[in-house]
């Protein structure tokens, strides 16, 4: 459960709800919530209100549950991800996000410099 010091001590399981305007562009009817939980997630941490937070609690098994999901999420930004490190309590290194930005920008680095040198990689 969240501690009481963050801004979901209000939380308290009860039938929240997410609002579907989050997820716009799919059709609610067909929606598999438990297969998108990464991509609701997402959409929740960037667009959702408290309340949306709450929905997706109940959804995923509580606080912590929803904490577990947020690690598998592939995208967010460098905004997101400070901040569900801070009110999740969690590290940079446990997000797949993170990790995955992270061995981008090392691959990248690694290209600019086979370019600009014309030196190749071993593995490559």
């Amino acid at each position: 459960m969240a501690t009481s010091n963050t801004i979901f001590s209000n939380y308290r399981p009860n039938g929240h709800h997410i609002n579907p305007s989050l997820l716009w562009e799919y059709d609610m009817s067909t929606f598999d919530w438990q297969r998108s939980k990464a991509l609701v997630a997402q959409r929740v941490i960037e667009l959702g209100w408290p309340k949306d937070f709450y929905g997706a609690f109940d959804l995923y098994g509580g606080f912590e549950g929803f904490r577990e999901v947020i690690k598998s999420i592939p995208h967010l930004s460098d905004i997101d991800i400070n901040f569900v490190c801070h009110y999740f309590n969690l590290q940079k290194e446990d997000l797949l996000c993170y990790t995955r930005k992270q061995s981008r920008q090392a691959r990248i680095s690694l290209w600019c410099k086979e370019t600009l040198t014309g030196e190749s990689s071993p593995n490559g």
